[in-house]
């Protein structure tokens, strides 16, 4: 008796199922290919873009070559090339070497070029701040102490990524403007920050004997 409720069950399970899928099948057929194309376009995504990557990879050691062989006008245009082209990440790296290829027959294209990255919120805060470097040291020879002051001043506050650096070119720039406070006033916080690298607290040390003996009252 008991086999034949559970074959009574067997036949209602099968019956319910049925109408189930008579109902619903389009639905189930449906997302299952969804499903299906979603993993595969996702697949074809991921090999175009690695393809990209590979391709941008290739390109790039080709630039630095040219670079490396001293051809800059060729390097220039391989790298300008990849920044308009290449994945994000290649694109930045390509965008920064343009900067420093267009630096070597241009200092003040190159820092343009520097300032537009710089500009750019996208590349990360300190990618932003390297070029801020970048650029200010290129003009440092040639911009007025205020410009550079203007460009490195918040990046050389205590705990900035680059503050060392920035110091030293806000001391430079103050010396060759004659403006020896200002430059004392960088100086001083060199010396004064015990993780200055030493090859650094070295120049400023050397820069400060520059500077004129400051008045006693």
């Amino acid at each position: 008796m008991s086999e034949f409720y559970a074959e009574v069950d067997e036949e209602v399970r099968r019956e319910q199922l049925k109408k189930l899928w008579d109902r619903y099948s389009l639905f189930i057929v449906a997302l299952a290919v969804l499903l299906i194309a979603g993993v595969g376009g996702w697949r074809a995504y991921q090999y175009v873009e690695g393809q990209k990557a590979a391709e941008a990879g290739a390109a790039l050691n080709k630039a630095l070559e040219l670079a490396d062989q001293n051809k800059h006008p060729e390097a220039e245009a391989a790298f300008a090339d990849l920044a308009a082209k290449a994945p994000y990440g290649y694109r930045m790296l390509a965008r920064f070497h343009q900067a420093a290829e267009a630096a070597i027959r241009d200092k003040a294209a190159g820092a343009k070029l520097f300032d537009a990255l710089a500009a750019d919120r996208s590349i990360g805060t300190e990618q932003q701040e390297l070029a801020r470097l970048r650029a200010a040291g290129l003009l440092v020879d040639t911009a007025p102490y205020s410009d550079i002051k203007q460009r490195l001043e918040s990046d050389a506050a205590a705990g900035g990524t680059f503050r060392h650096a920035a110091r030293e070119l806000l001391a430079l720039s103050a010396w060759r403007a004659n403006d020896a406070t200002a430059a004392r006033q960088w100086l001083d916080m060199i010396a004064l920050d015990g993780e200055t690298p030493p090859s650094l607290r070295s120049r400023a040390e050397a820069l400060q004997a520059l500077l004129p003996p400051v008045a006693k009252s």
